[in-house]
Order: C-alpha cells, then structure tokens, then sequence
C-alpha cells in the first residue's frame, strides 16, 4: 500500500495541469499511452493459445487435459490476486492518486513478463510445464493485473463532467480498437503470422519486441492522466470504509449487479470469438495463415469501428448511453445470425461481420462511460466510493470466465478430434489429409491437416453462435439501466455532502477545481523559480547576460498565457454559437407549427418532464434512507473499532 509522500516529488507529477480534460490528455494519456499494453494484450487474446497448441505442441499434453485445467487453475488465481489489487488501489493515498501509481509499477514488469511467456525452454517436458504456468500467471495474475485494474480506473477517476469523460472513454477505446482492430487483425494474419510459422525463435523475437514496447508507452499513459475525484478527498475526513461494507454496497445495488452480469456474459462470447478466429479462418473460410482470409474477416468487419469514432458519441449524447447500446446489440446479433447462415461462404460473412460491428460500436467506445456514471450512483447512494472494489470485481468476473471459456475452447475442440500440425524432417508426399506444408525457417517443415467436420462445427459455434444469441441477451439485459438521466443530480448531493462535512468540521470549503487550480499556481511558481536559479547558473557559466535571458524566457510565458487565453475565449465562442444556432432551430420548429400542434407537443414535455421528476422524487428517497442506514453502519463499525 502506498500512503503518505509517496511519489510527491516534482518528477512524478502529471504533465496535466488543467482541471478541465485538454488534447494532451486525450490523445496522450488515453489514446497513445494504451497502445503497447492493449496491442500486447489482444495479441495474447489471439495468438497465445496458438502458439501453445501448434508451436509447442500442448495441445495432446495430458491427454489434452493440460491447457483444459492449467488455464482454469490459473484464472483462479488471477481472481484473487484482483480482488487484492482492488483493494490496496481503494487504501492507495498518494499525491499522483491512487490508481496512477500502479499504472508506473505495472510498466517494466509488462515487460518483463511478457518475454517470459514465450523464451519456454524446449526438451525437458516437466521445465515445459513449470515455466508456462508460472510465467502465464506472472503476466496476467500480477502485471497485467496491475496494469489492468489501474488502467481502467483512469477514467472514472479522471472527471465528474460526464461529457469529457465519455470523450475520454471514447479515446481510451479508439486505442484498444485500433490495437486489436488494425494492427492485430490487419497487420499480424496478413504479414506477421505467416512469416513466424511454426518457428518458435521466430516466435520468441517478434513477441518479445512487442513486449518490450509496453514500458515507454505506459510511462506516457501514467505522465498524462489525472486523478481529479482522487483530489476531492484530501478535503474530506475520508473513513475507512470496511470490507464488508464495501462488498454491501457492490452487490446491492441493481445497477452494477446488471453491469456485471453483462461484463460475464460479453466477456465469455467474446473470448470465444477471439479464441476461434484464427482456427475458423485456417480451416473453415481459407487454408492455414493463408495471409488474407484472417485479414478481410478482421478488417473488413471492423471497418464500421473506425467509422464509427465521429458517429458514436453524438448519438449517445444526443440518445442516450444505454439506448444506442440496446439498439447496437440488436445489430450486433443481426449481424451474427447472418455469419451463421453460411459460416464457410466469405462474403456472407463478410457482410455480417461488418453490420455485427455496426452494432458492436457503442459497447467499444461508450460503455465505460455508463459504467463510471454507475460508480458516481453508488457514491451518491451510499456516501462513499468503492472505485477499486467494484473494478476488482469486475477484473474478477473477466478473469474467471476467460479462463474457463479458455478451458471450454480447448477441451470442446480436443473432444472434436483437433489435428495439431505436426513437424518432420524432410518433405513428405502430399496426402489427401493434408491441407498445406509449411516451411519453418530452420530446415523443417509441418504438416498441417484437414480437421474433421465436428472440429470445423465447433469453430463456427464458437465464432459466430454464440455471440448471435448473447446480442439478444445483452439488449434485454441493458434496457433497465437508467442511471445516466440523474448523473448529474446526484453529483451535485455529491459536491454538496462533502462541503458540508467540510464545513461541520470548521474547516474552509473550497471548491475542488478552484483549490486544484490554486496547488497548480503554487507549483508552478515554485518551478519558475528553480528554473530561474538554473537559468542564472547556465547564464554565468556560458557568459550571457541574464536579464535577457530572462526578458526573452518571460515574454515567451507571455505569449503562450495569451494563446491559451485567445483558445479559450474560441471554444467559449463555439460553444455560444452552438447553443444559439440550436434554440434557433428549436424556434424555428415551433414556428412552424399550428397552436393546437404546439399546445399537444408542450403538453407532452410538460407530461414527460413531471413524469422523470415524480421518478426521480422516488429514488431521491429511497436513496436516502440507503444513505442514512450505511452511515449509521459506518458509525457503528467505527464505534466498535475504538
């Protein structure tokens, strides 16, 4: 647990000083820093059971039992160790946050671990094991873990304005598209793969390349974010929330309840989609890494996701988080059925891959953002925040069902009677059982064969079943969860909860964005003034005249104070030009209308805005006496502790 000065040097600090969401932010922080542990991360998705069942060979291990238990055993794990990160990130108090800091401990050991799973030692059957299990588990039980869980904190914690933090979800999932949707889906099966084989040296040195990528980028990823709601804290007499209270408020809350349900759900299909894309596109729609099949199902289905970025946003603004994502799921089994109807028939699938993803746009890019508008609801209902608890849990269910969708795929194909490629020494006659020979690159060859028609039924149930009856699922499951219409009422019982607790202590309130602003001042003077001494020091020592110096370094502060000031004066300026031209249309749509249509539509706002107030009256109460009984258990709890 890390508490008190840690990290406090000027060094750590965030390269983000505004309390308002800024370019460095979006496109560093959460665009560009993911890119290394994501992109490493969706390779893993794809290709490590690949590299398990056709370059080593463990497919037959045990009788095929081995990658059927080893990965159930090691998701188990997995859970525990992310209900621990959960909870050391929630007693996390340092001045970077409490979710940052791990984010920049996660970095070399990524790395590291990531070589480590693939340098698997070769010969020694029982070295084999050991070192697979214990380097799978270093990666995904402590370092991804770590990354993980912090990673996905950043931005519930990065704001309270829902508007730039669904911007920031929309970055932070451009970047996990873009890794797995471009580079894993376009560039690995058409260039990558191909050249890699069968050949584990080649193997071990593209991945660990890949590996090594992850450590830069997360130290961009940790320099620009920001833990603004973590700053809000420091001005509250914070309590120590029990576990068990914690886990109360988790799991009683239908909300998150739903939300977690779906996380298992999604989490499931779509582990099995990823699990089976390399097999259905080897040995159902092309021959094995053919170099273009893999890639026009990936890419050309996953067009719709780079579409999407400028389209997805504006409509969920404009309809709502929850409603385009009920809608997207809808699609997203239309376009799964369609792919189901003739699995073996390329453009069919090409068709319902592209429409399925259509759908598939609001879970990639705004679905985070519902999810932290959620977490703001549990604030709100039971007075304190459990951040770390409900994304441990989170992390809990994803981990747990991968494992045991990763026991499910090999063992279903195992009972299908899966043929490995197998490798020899010389150029064998060709036979009806083959389907294609591939050179290694070190003098050998493999034999890939054809699989049997219960193999080839089990890939195309994994790919595209699925995921066609879990769209219809998803849909019905989200419909309920409406907690996006009172956000914003509820961050401000929020705001006005800690001001008052502030003040019942005879403390001075001061408003979180305004005291951040005025630490912000306070460091930056104190940096100007370390940055004169050194300026003054060079001066003398390379014989230039100070004051100039000084002149030139303060009018170049000047001017960029007066860009900022001419940008921010812009963006108001949109912004009121915005709202102009839309009471202009509004006016202009009522003008046109007859007074007895105008007096029906006021009727109806008028009907439906009583209807959401009366609503929100209910919950208001009943999410008060919530409140006021886990605050009379808390006084309890800490009653007992004294």
């Amino acid at each position: 647990m890390m508490q008190g000065k840690a990290l406090s040097g000027r060094f750590w600090n965030s390269k983000v000083k505004s309390q308002n969401v800024t370019g460095k932010e979006k496109w560093l922080g959460y665009l560009l820093g993911p890119c290394g542990a994501l992109l490493f991360n969706a390779v893993m998705a794809t290709y490590l059971n690949v590299y398990y069942t056709d370059v080593l060979g463990l497919g037959t291990l045990w009788g095929g039992l081995f990658l059927v238990i080893f990965p159930i055993i090691s998701k188990i794990l997995d859970a525990i160790t992310n209900v621990a990160m959960g909870a050391i990130i929630d007693r996390t108090r340092t001045r970077q946050g409490k979710a940052r800091p791990w984010l920049l401990l996660s970095a070399p050991l990524l790395a590291v671990t990531g070589v480590l799973l693939f340098v698997v030692p070769s010969g020694n059957e029982v070295l084999q094991i050991v070192w697979v299990m214990l380097s799978y588990n270093l990666y995904y039980s402590i370092a991804y873990t770590m990354y993980c869980m912090s990673h996905n904190l950043m931005v519930p914690l990065s704001t309270r304005n829902t508007s730039q933090r669904g911007v920031l979800a929309v970055f932070n999932n451009i970047s996990s598209i873009m890794m797995s949707g471009i580079i894993v889906a376009l560039v690995f099966p058409m260039l990558i793969i191909p050249s890699l084989g069968t050949s584990k040296a080649l193997w071990i040195i593209c991945m660990s390349v890949l590996s090594c990528l992850t450590l830069p980028l997360v130290f961009v990823e940790y320099y620009f974010t920001k833990e603004r709601l973590s700053q809000e804290t420091s001005q509250t007499d914070e309590k120590k929330i029990p576990f068990r209270l914690q886990l109360k408020a988790v799991f009683s809350d239908k909300f998150m309840l739903i939300l977690l349900g779906y996380f298992l759900l999604y989490t499931v299909s779509s582990q099995l989609k990823n699990m089976a894309l390399p097999y259905y596109c080897n040995y159902v729609l092309g021959t094995y890494s053919d170099g273009i099949t893999q890639t026009l199902v990936s890419v050309l289905g996953g067009i719709p996701m780079g579409i999407g970025i400028f389209a997805v946003w504006p409509l969920a603004k404009k309809f709502g988080k929850k409603n385009v994502t009920v809608v997207g799921f809808l699609l997203y089994a239309l376009g799964s059925a369609i792919c189901w109807i003739a699995p073996a028939n390329l453009y069919v699938v090409l068709v319902g891959q592209f429409i399925k993803n259509i759908g598939g746009l609001p879970c990639a890019y705004v679905f985070m953002a519902l999810f932290a508008d959620t977490l703001d609801h549990m604030e709100w209902k039971n007075g304190f925040r459990c951040d770390g608890l409900a994304m441990s849990v989170y992390s809990v269910i994803i981990t747990a069902a991968s494992g045991i969708v990763t026991g499910i795929f090999n063992g279903g194909i195992s009972a299908a009677g899966y043929l490995a490629p197998e490798t020899v020494t010389s150029m064998p006659a060709l036979t009806d059982a083959m389907q294609k020979i591939i050179e290694n690159g070190d003098g050998t060859f493999s034999i890939i064969f054809n699989q049997p028609a219960s193999v080839t039924t089990a890939f195309v149930l994994f790919f595209v079943g699925v995921e066609a009856i879990a769209g219809i699922v998803f849909a019905l499951m989200l419909f309920p969860v409406n907690v996006e219409k009172t956000v914003g009422r509820k961050q401000a019982v929020i705001r006005a909860r800690q001001k008052s607790a502030c003040e019942a202590r005879g403390e001075i309130w001061i408003e979180p964005e305004v005291r951040a602003a005025q630490e912000q001042r306070e460091q930056d003077a104190a940096a100007e003034e370390i940055y004169r001494e050194e300026l003054k020091s060079r001066c003398q020592k390379n014989h230039l005249d100070y004051d100039a110096q000084l002149a030139a370094h303060i009018e170049k502060l000047r001017l960029k104070e007066e860009k900022l000031q001419q940008k921010q004066l812009i963006a108001e300026q949109k912004a009121e030009k915005k709202a102009e031209l839309a009471e202009k249309k509004r006016e202009e749509k009522l003008a046109s209308l007859t007074p007895e249509q105008r007096a029906v539509k006021e009727a109806k706002e008028r009907s439906a805005a009583e209807k959401d107030e009366s609503k929100w009256c209910r919950e208001e109460e009943k999410g008060e006496r919530t409140y006021l009984a886990m605050q009379a258990a808390l006084e309890k709890e800490s009653a007992r502790a004294q």
